[in-house]
């Protein structure tokens, strides 16, 4: 039974699972039963929390369909295509008639994005900056050049105008920025200190995620470099990583700026991000010593990937000015760390 409805909160269809259903994955089978609706939009839907089987949400895109189960997908209404200006605060670290460089926060996406139209850093530098703004690199994306993911805190440069838009591209497209991340990993790469080059492909499992190509030559994928080193390690892990740190404070310097670089490249050395949902493995944070259960509490407790962007330096597109800002570690990353300088 395919079922269609109207709320305040925009369509909501329904549909029961056949229960001889054929499909492996609940996203295909959807997009079959709603053609208008394409796979990538219901993968959203579902990273959204909007799908829900006999009332419990759906997680994944690639869970199985439950034969029988009764499936409810929520679509919100249409939004606008033009971002509003909000009144958000900011922490600008510096601005002038061309440029402006925000420590931004945790929680907060760089632009809008369809079904998260509000609350953007987009909105927030219209408010600030007013109507001159919004002609600069697109509707969605006006004065963005770069992004930080949505949970990741630290600094990003916005262009004012087209002139500065132009010339920030040109830096980023020659990788000619100082980009410095902390990151603080469950685990600890083998080599405290090496540059990682390689090529990050979209992983053929969850399509949200990027993944290290098997084949160095692909055509598919983007080459990308981060340098790595340890800062600090702290206690030892238990169980199959026996004998190696428990996490460790890891300093990443981009040469690329690819979506997810960092969180993927330190994955690969198995050593992800905590508190990451998308890249970081599953296992429970185990470690020895007196202090390992406020430890892992700690870990279990934090609620993002454990991502900075402390370092950013430029030279201005307008002025030629040489520019470099530093950003303190968060308070949460701090807090984590104090846990696990306890181990």
């Amino acid at each position: 039974m395919n079922e269609e409805d109207q709320s305040e909160n925009g369509d909501i269809r329904a549909i029961v699972a056949p229960e001889y259903i054929t499909e492996d994955r609940v996203d295909a089978w959807l997009a079959r039963v709603w053609p208008d609706l394409s796979r990538a939009r219901i993968q959203g839907l579902i990273g959204a929390g909007k799908l829900a089987a006999d009332g419990a949400p759906v997680t994944h895109s690639k869970e199985k369909p439950r034969p029988g189960a009764r499936y409810k997908l929520t679509l919100p209404p249409p939004e606008s295509a033009a971002p509003l200006p909000e009144a958000i605060p900011l922490n600008i670290v510096f601005e002038d008639e061309h440029l402006l460089v925000i420590d931004k926060a945790a929680g907060m996406a760089m632009h809008p994005a369809p079904g998260s139209m509000r609350g953007t850093l987009v909105n927030a530098v219209l408010a600030h900056c007013g109507a001159s703004l919004s002609g600069i690199g697109g509707v969605a994306r006006p004065g963005i050049v770069h992004r930080i993911d949505k949970d990741t805190t630290g600094l990003v440069v916005v262009a004012k105008n087209d002139a500065a838009h132009n010339g920030l591209a040109a830096l980023f497209a020659k990788h000619d920025i100082e980009r410095v991340y902390y990151a603080v990993t469950r685990g600890a790469p083998k080599e405290r200190a090496a540059r990682i080059e390689n090529v990050l492909v979209r992983s053929s499992e969850d399509r949200r995620k990027y993944v290290v190509a098997r084949n160095p030559d692909t055509t598919a994928g983007k080459h990308a470099i981060t340098q790595y080193w340890t800062i600090e390690s702290f206690g030892q892990a238990v169980g199959a990583s026996a004998g190696r740190p428990a996490a460790a404070l890891i300093e990443c310097r981009l040469f690329t700026g690819r979506t997810h670089q960092i969180r993927a490249h330190l994955a690969h050395e198995g050593a992800p991000l905590i508190g990451d949902p998308l890249y970081g493995k599953q296992r429970a944070f185990k470690a020895e010593g007196p202090n390992a259960e406020e430890a892992a509490a700690a870990v279990a407790a934090f609620p993002r990937q454990a991502l900075h962007a402390a370092v950013l330096g430029l030279k201005h597109p307008i002025t030629g000015a040489e520019l470099r800002f530093e950003s303190a570690l968060p308070a949460d990353m701090e807090a984590l760390l104090t846990s696990l300088r306890r181990l």
